[in-house]
């Protein structure tokens, strides 16, 4: 069987490099790799999001392999065929979405109805023995219930661990591996399991920063529902609590980082399922950590969380309270060295400005939705640029700039001398351009805050941008808008984001030049029209 297994990695590997050098090699680029991307994806040159089909055409291989050399392991498999189904059914919702954006209402019900065919077979969480007491609970219809939570929850995991290059793959390879170990404890997957495992890093040669493919949500979602698949199917029902908590171990810093994104977009109220820069991976960056350096420290610490996990598995799951408590204190030595705990502890400060947050949140939230809007509605981004500098005045900020292929524009409202912040903003990746924001601070409300800074009263009549989560928060949700709104106007057309964008404005609106429609039609503009600084400047 060790031979066969190592067979199998082999070939899992093989497979692998061989389907993603051929997508490498096409001379344009694919339609998965010209989806439009969000905000916080800041490559600059497109990516294949294809590597999830080198893991199927694996895993089809692999499948085969064992029709052939392992029999005797098939025999013991009666959820094969639910496997081979349900994964590829969860590989094409997310390659779907790949192609044409589905929406996460569309794939969460996508998702559910795969996991309870799943549970349709027969295979889910029926009795859970706890690890104190020993004493067995039969969990009758919440066993449905859990089972479905846990294959959902498991193939999301894996897809919002996949914003680092190389994140994602490392962390499914140690997933793989300790699934391995518990199938050939228990009889089952070996094979499939070693041979993933050798997929995964043959995956990992071409996206290991700086990434030449990505998995893509369908790469994603199938890594992530053949983890939760082979993790219950390997468990047997008095063992079920360490064959899942093992993997729980090895996830524990993306259920760590999943949970304080959805608690900080509630309080915030922001969208739970947006998308932004304050993942745990994205602040290692903000503080000085390379590409590189981000992924290896977060394979450091998993590799510690999978000893923990094989300690879970092996010890079936005895040892997990104590367990959890190691994991936990090692999450806190990780966390204070890196000086996250000053910012977790702060909780009066965070719940004071919860109010003011929400509410200045959410009017942007409504602003930024307009500008979006206005996107389908006008004919340059010279008009945008207008609408953008209503929305930045009403949102509080007092200078923009917008810097695009041909040239930069400028604007600044008239303010009194002071301190500023200033937050730069990469649109999709700085191929729609570059935008700059910036704000002036709030002496009397940082100084209300235990910062330094004299007390007294704020006399400032527009919005004040007091607090620097809220500041960082407005920008990403105007630079959001701006984002979509250039989509809009681009109308699924080819044309690159500049200024003039004469031939495109032809198209769209014939014989109208621009000056026209910059007096006929620029719309609402910014109170105080002398306050206007406006910079037209080539690139150099």
């Amino acid at each position: 069987m060790a031979l066969l297994s190592i067979l199998a990695a082999l070939l899992g590997l093989a497979i692998t490099a061989a389907i993603i050098r051929l997508i490498l090699r096409r001379s344009s680029p694919t339609p998965a790799s010209d989806r439009p991307r969000d905000l916080h994806h800041t490559h600059r040159r497109p990516v294949p999001r294809l590597g999830g089909l080198a893991l199927v055409a694996a895993f089809a291989g692999l499948q085969l392999f064992t029709v052939i050399a392992g029999p005797a392991q098939q025999a013991v498999s009666p959820f094969r065929d639910v496997l081979i189904l349900t994964s590829l059914a969860m590989f094409g919702l997310g390659f779907w979405d790949d192609l044409r954006p589905l929406g996460a209402k569309r794939k969460l019900l996508g998702q559910i109805l795969i996991a309870l065919v799943v549970c349709c077979s027969g295979l889910g969480i029926q009795v859970v023995r706890l690890p104190l007491t020993q004493h067995e609970l039969a969990l009758h219809g919440w066993g449905v219930l859990l089972t479905v939570l846990w294959l959902v929850g498991m193939t999301n995991l894996i897809n919002l661990i996949d914003g680092a290059d190389g994140l994602a793959g490392g962390i499914s390879l140690m997933l793989m591996l300790l699934l391995a170990y518990v199938g050939h404890q228990a009889g089952q997957f070996e094979l499939l399991a070693f041979g993933m495992a050798g997929a995964l890093l043959g995956f990992l040669w071409f996206n290991y920063p700086p990434a030449r493919v990505y998995l893509g949500d369908g790469g994603a979602y199938f890594l992530g529902f053949q983890i939760g698949f082979l993790s219950l199917v390997n468990s047997h029902k008095g063992e079920v609590f360490g064959a899942l908590a093992g993997p729980m171990f090895v996830l524990a810093l993306p259920i760590l980082d999943t949970a304080l994104a959805v608690l900080r977009r509630g309080l915030w109220g922001l969208p739970v399922f947006r998308p932004d820069q304050r993942h745990l991976h994205h602040r290692l960056r903000q503080i000085g950590f390379s590409r590189r350096r981000v992924v290896l420290s977060f394979y450091a610490v998993t590799l510690v969380f999978l000893a923990l996990g094989f300690a879970a598995v092996w010890s079936r799951g005895q040892w997990v309270p104590g367990l959890l408590g190691l994991g936990a204190l090692v999450l806190l030595v990780c966390a204070r060295s890196l000086s996250f705990t000053r910012e977790w502890f702060h909780v009066g400060r965070v719940m004071g400005n919860l109010p003011e947050m929400r509410r200045e949140i959410q009017y942007a939230l409504s602003l930024t939705r307009w500008l979006e809007l206005e996107g389908g509605r006008q004919t340059s981004p010279e008009l945008l640029w207008l609408d953008l500098i209503f929305a930045a005045r009403k949102l509080g900020f007092t200078s923009a700039k917008l810097t695009l292929a041909d040239g930069k524009r400028a604007w600044s409202a008239r303010e009194e001398g002071g301190p500023t912040r200033s937050i730069r903003q990469e649109l999709d990746g700085g191929r729609s351009g570059v935008l700059t924001l910036g704000a002036p601070r709030c002496a009397w409300k940082e100084a209300s805050e235990g910062q330094a800074g004299p007390a007294g009263e704020c006399t400032r009549r527009c919005p004040c941008i007091s607090d620097a989560n809220l500041f960082e928060v407005l920008s990403e949700l105007l630079a959001e808008g701006l984002l979509k709104a250039v989509a809009r106007w681009k109308n699924g057309e080819q044309v690159a984001v500049r200024f003039d964008a004469g031939s495109f404005m032809s198209q769209r609106s014939p014989g109208r030049p621009v000056a026209a429609l910059l007096g006929a039609e620029a719309g609402p503009r910014p109170a105080g029209a002398n306050g206007l600084i406006s910079e037209m400047a080539s690139p150099r």
